[in-house]
């Protein structure tokens, strides 16, 4: 490996010289877009090396890769470890999407600018297509049977790249979780907040509050990024907040979600209240008048002010439910990672609103085409994962928001699920570096079980890396 003679500062922080192909590099194609990268690991003088002790595959990978093999977990391993043989990094050539990981910093250069030093446990905030990564157990310990993968490797960040060191206050399942999506509720709080200096639908049927605030419609408002964003929402202050989701498990997750924000008994055996947390000192009890499920009246405790079951598929559906639920949406966020639906989202937005678009499953010239056909004068958005501050602001709501915490831990602990048999355990000889030195924090396993069920691909809703 060696720079270019022509390297800038610039090509070197955006880690042009790890591109393989001599003639991509010469014609200064990104790490994203170049088919292999070098992940020798000798750094740079703004690099930083992580020992990897995860690779996270982002949902729409992990879908198509074990569609394409019948679910057969061992096949599905191979072709993860082939593609990153092949290609230097994690990058699924079908769903052109890769993921995140977390390790452990064993060096950075003198001239990183990421703050990084020898030690840190860390997450990688950028995708797994861009990151020269390297795998040194053959990804032994992986059953292929879910997106989160243990392994033995490294990877290459840049000066461009994006890390953050998890949090000590928080399980760490739960914070790559949250991390994991943590672009989709920043965008989703800037976006909201510009509205407020819009005036917005006046024909729309949801209930005039105390300020004109916008209307957020949410597609897969259960998962990960929808719950975050829906609390993100709120807290920009959305005037009513509609949830989508596509089926009575996911709508009961978000009703039980309410009963919590405003303070009332889960209805349902086994509901969110037994899932949450005990901490010192947390008072559950949300002030203001009770709400049920279904009501009229906004409250800035709630999650979601109304829930719709719906096909996101199935445009014309999907945008009268949005509309009896106090539709059109100011700004609606698709959180899905199926494809078909960008004329949905479309057709719920209103004249002169926004789309964000956080799925990997998104099709924008479908987007582009749709919008015009229907002469939408909607606003589209790329959600790309990354806005300043992002994950420690993702952090900070799963810390103070009760409900949206409730949701998390749910989907990592459903009820009446048995932990399967242990694996043997392993020896601190057995682990990298990184599992070994940690002796405090959750085990393998559990962290294995716990992101495979907050991962779990049960809604079909959810917006990846």
């Amino acid at each position: 490996m060696e720079r270019p003679r022509r390297s800038s500062q610039i090509a070197a922080s955006l880690g042009l010289y790890r591109v393989s192909d001599p003639g991509e590099r010469l014609a200064g194609v990104l790490p994203q877009a170049a088919w292999r990268l070098d992940p020798n690991p000798r750094t740079g003088p703004d690099e930083v090396r992580i020992r990897v002790d995860r690779l996270n595959l982002d949902a729409a990978s992990y879908r198509q890769l074990s569609e394409a093999n019948g679910g057969d977990g061992d096949a599905i391993r191979e072709a993860v470890r082939e593609i990153i043989a092949s290609r230097g990094k994690m990058h699924n050539p079908v769903t052109g999407s890769g993921g995140m990981l977390t390790g452990i910093v064993e060096e950075a250069g003198p001239d990183s600018p990421l703050g990084l030093k020898r030690g840190d446990r860390v997450a990688t905030l950028v995708s797994l297509t861009l990151t020269p990564l390297a795998i040194h157990d053959d990804l032994v310990r992986w059953d292929g049977l879910s997106g989160q993968i243990p392994c033995d490797g490294h990877a290459i960040l840049f000066g461009r790249s994006i890390a953050a060191v998890l949090p000590s206050d928080l399980p760490v399942p739960l914070a790559l979780s949250v991390m994991d999506v943590c672009g989709a509720p920043a965008l989703t709080r800037r976006v909201v907040a510009g509205q407020l200096l819009r005036t917005p639908a006046k024909t729309s049927p949801a209930p005039a509050d105390l300020h004109d605030g916008p209307i957020v419609a949410i597609l897969g408002a259960a998962g990960k990024s929808g719950s975050l964003s829906a609390a993100a929402a709120r807290q920009a202050g959305a005037r009513w907040i509609i949830g989508v989701v596509p089926n009575e498990a996911e709508a009961s997750l978000l009703h039980q979600a309410n009963e919590l924000a405003a303070g009332l008994p889960s209805h349902q055996p086994g509901g969110l209240y037994d899932s949450l947390p005990a901490h010192p000192g947390d008072d559950l009890t949300v002030g203001g008048p009770s709400h049920q499920a279904g009501a009229t009246t906004p409250s800035p405790a709630l999650l979601v002010d109304e829930v719709v079951i719906a096909d996101a598929r199935e445009p014309v559906l999907l945008a009268e439910a949005v509309a009896k639920a106090g539709g059109p949406a100011d700004v609606t966020v698709v959180c899905v990672d199926v494809a078909g639906c960008e004329g949905g989202a479309i057709l719920s937005t209103a004249q002169g609103g926004t789309v964000i678009f956080f799925s990997m499953g998104t099709s924008f010239s479908a987007a582009a085409l749709g919008a015009e056909g229907v002469a939408a004068d909607v606003t589209m958005l790329v959600g790309n994962g990354y806005v300043p501050g992002h994950a420690e602001y993702a952090l900070d709501l799963i810390r103070t928001n009760p409900a949206g915490r409730a949701l998390f831990d749910r989907r990592a602990h459903p009820p009446q699920s048995p932990r399967p048999a242990q694996p043997p355990q392993s020896t601190s000889a057995d682990l990298p570096q990184s599992a070994a030195s940690h002796p405090d924090q959750p085990d393998e396993w559990d962290i294995h079980l716990a992101m495979g069920r907050w991962m779990g691909h049960s809604s079909g809703f959810e917006g990846e890396r």
